[in-house]
């Protein structure tokens, strides 16, 4: 494809926030600016219309993209591309996606989709890129695999090709990593503030936490 194909074919460029790409070379293609972390006023008058759907900004503001998807209905009848604003993109680094915003773009309205797992939490969220948590007390499970059970100094969860991956560190002189895979992480612990999803701290203090592969896989525009 070329950039000056259908428009309804290449989709559309949803660029969230402070996203500093201007996208002025694209003339044929479709931009709508819409704010950080967009909700349902601003993406799901988008959703229906367009069967390609690329969101320009941080791991967090794909992850708000991602929630409308999903409580509309629609996580499999759209392809999503993803144009990193940042270098440090979680996202790109989990599913080799160039940080460049040119290369990013290009694939992102060029390439096929593909299907990968979509890791949700019992609040309602996507965890789009990763998850982290420090200094942690408490126990956690992936799947029926007990992950630890006492003091964690870290604790990494992200969705990987076959579903889900945690790394818990142990340990405070000697670290000790252990990598776990599944379709759940199960998380209790003493209140702790030190949660951060995909770029963004948690407000709150947080006793509980459950990640989990979604029943339907995301369509990821990728190499």
């Amino acid at each position: 494809m070329t950039v000056t194909e259908d428009v309804g074919v290449r989709g559309i460029v949803v660029a969230c926030g402070d996203d500093p790409h201007s996208f002025t070379a694209l003339r044929d293609v479709s931009i709508v600016r819409v704010s950080a972390l967009p909700g349902k006023a601003e993406i799901d008058p988008l959703l229906g219309k367009h069967e390609r759907l690329i969101v320009a900004g941080t791991d967090a503001d794909l992850a708000a993209v991602l929630v409308r998807l999903l409580r509309t209905d629609r996580v499999s009848g759209v392809s999503v591309g993803f144009v990193p604003a940042e270098s440090g993109s979680a996202v790109a680094a989990l599913w080799g996606l160039p940080t460049d915003p040119v290369k990013a773009l290009e694939i992102a309205l060029d390439a096929s989709a593909s299907e990968v797992p979509l890791v949700r939490d019992d609040t309602g969220g996507i965890l789009a890129g990763r998850a982290t948590l420090r200094n942690v007390q408490g126990q956690a499970y992936c799947d029926e695999h007990l992950a630890f059970d006492g003091a964690a100094a870290a604790v990494e969860v992200s969705a990987d090709e076959n579903g889900l991956v945690a790394r818990v560190t142990r340990g405070k002189l000697v670290k000790r990593s252990a990598v776990f895979h599944g379709r759940a992480f199960q998380l209790g612990c003493l209140p702790t503030t030190s949660l951060v999803s995909d770029g963004v701290a948690h407000p709150r203090e947080v006793t509980k936490r459950t990640w989990y592969r979604h029943t339907e896989d995301l369509r990821l525009i990728r190499p």
